[in-house]
């Protein structure tokens, strides 16, 4: 949705408001994510830049804003997120040329 983007909304997120309704199953999510965030194998701060990757990839505004936050408070700079929106840019790149081979191969099988 392109330019659609309420501050409120991430707030209530925050704030749990999407669990009024199917209350269950928003703990479920809720414990999933906060075990998937939480140090393991790789720090917070790691997952972190994993994160704000894929909503930069994805175009979240509501991630990039949380996770920019979040970054910022792991101690991350300007330059380490840069860095890891690059990373994510060039991962989409990639992405979208391999894809491209599926064209390449009809386009020569049509051609000869």
């Amino acid at each position: 949705m392109t330019g659609y983007y309420k501050r409120i909304h991430l707030q209530q997120f925050g704030e749990g408001k999407l669990g009024e309704d199917a209350p269950e199953l928003w703990k479920k999510f809720l414990d999933y994510y906060g075990s998937t965030m939480a140090d393991g194998e790789l720090t917070s701060r790691e997952k972190a830049l994993i994160a704000f990757g894929v909503a930069v990839a994805e175009a979240c505004p509501y991630c990039i804003e949380a996770y920019t936050n979040t970054l910022l408070e792991e101690g991350c700079d300007q330059d380490q997120i840069a860095e890891a929106m690059h990373v994510a840019a060039s991962m989409k790149a990639g992405m979208t040329l391999a894809i491209g081979l599926q064209s390449k191969e009809l386009s020569d099988k049509l051609s000869h």
